[in-house]
């Protein structure tokens, strides 16, 4: 074939009639609508995978970190006590706000070469200090307080006595039956323990210091604190019982403390339940945590059951601090007779005057719940 001929061929190989352009541009027409749903829909996936997996994407990524930089500022005192392992101290320092995430310093931890162990002690340490600063800091025992412990505010009395044990090197047996007299360290006899009566604080002890001598440490401590907040002696068990509550239900916003008051003395103005899961959850010898089940909201016998039982529970549950006092004997002035926390790692929480409110709060919870459990939270677990 001549080179004529073959470029002829050529031309008529790639010739198109006009019925064929028109085919494929509707081919083109089709296949571009196709790619828009495609990314159309991919731009929803993506939103919905970014709102529920961002953060982990961000950190795989290299975009964000999930360690602090540098030595910190500020102080933090904190307390290792006997038993505590590294996760549960790496989950302690991201309680306190000294590391950004326990899994930061957990993971540096098995990079040491050798296992890592902490003397039991208080520390002295910084906020949002880098994970490398922190376990050094820990490792370094010009940070550790000899027999000093402290007592977080709301922490149960018989788990506030248990962590003392564990630094002060007496067998919690000892604290156990001192505490079974409450009345020998002073407290009045309508306080069924001594729960509520010892005041959350830091304390360092001398050697040779007794289960007995400690407790009324902390007792007397606790009577400075109502004098302090102009609480006469006959009035102690109904504010101590008050702001027990607040503690415990009032998180870590301090400003939401004379709100969460004035929501429970609103209620017994007007006869309404108090209704707390704190109370409930506490009376089945639950201290940790404020989650209850319908069966243990039902349950009358329950003292503690501000659910069953109208009015303040049987005691205090938990350790109030100063800010609890405060808010307890100077409430807020508010209509509000609901409160409900929309955001548990923060803390942020709505108050309600009501139903209707408080429902729009709760789906709010609701809401927040699922989104941080897509992210792999605990909080609402």
């Amino acid at each position: 074939m001549s080179d004529t001929e073959t470029r002829r061929g050529r031309r008529a190989a790639n010739a198109l009639s006009d019925e064929d352009r028109r085919s494929r541009k509707r081919g083109r027409i089709v296949i571009s609508s196709v790619l828009i749903v495609m990314l159309l829909l991919l731009a929803g996936g993506a939103a919905f995978v970014w709102n529920a997996y961002g953060d982990r994407i961000s950190l795989a990524m290299g975009w964000t970190s999930n360690d602090y930089e540098g030595e910190g500022s500020g102080e933090v005192l904190l307390t290792i006590t006997d038993g505590q392992y590294g996760a549960d101290v790496a989950e302690a320092l991201e309680q306190a706000d000294v590391v950004k995430t326990s899994e930061a310093f957990y993971e540096l931890l098995l990079q040491q070469p050798s296992e890592v162990s902490f003397q039991v002690g208080t520390y002295r340490l910084k906020q949002q200090m880098s994970a490398k600063a922190a376990l050094a800091a820990l490792t370094d025992e010009a940070n550790r307080m000899e027999l000093t412990v402290t007592i977080p505010e709301g922490t149960a009395a018989m788990d506030a006595l248990e962590l003392t044990a564990g630094v002060v090197d007496i067998p919690f047996e000892e604290f156990e039956a001192a505490a079974a007299d409450p009345q020998a360290f002073g407290v009045p006899a309508e306080f069924p323990s001594l729960e509520g009566f010892l005041f959350p604080a830091t304390y360092t002890f001398e050697p040779g210091a007794t289960a007995e001598s400690i407790i009324q440490t902390m007792v007397d401590r606790m009577w400075q604190a109502l004098a302090e907040h102009g609480v006469a002696d006959e009035d102690a068990w109904q504010v101590l019982t008050l702001a027990a509550m607040v503690q415990r239900e009032a998180g870590s916003r301090l400003e939401d403390f004379p709100k969460v008051a004035r929501v429970f003395l609103n209620r017994i103005d007007i006869d309404m339940l108090l209704q707390s899961d704190a109370t409930v959850s506490y009376g089945t010898g639950n201290t940790h945590t404020v989650w209850t089940t319908d069966e243990e909201r039902a349950d009358k016998s329950n003292p503690y059951n501000t659910y069953a039982n109208p009015g303040l529970p049987a005691g205090p549950i938990g350790l109030p601090g100063d800010t609890a006092i405060e808010a307890a004997t100077n409430p807020a002035d508010g209509p509000w007779i609901y409160f409900m926390p929309v955001d548990l790692s923060s803390g942020e929480t709505e108050f309600a005057a009501t139903l209707e409110e408080h429902e729009r709060n709760v789906q709010r919870l609701d809401e927040w719940c699922t989104t941080h459990a897509a992210e792999g939270g605990k909080y609402c677990d």
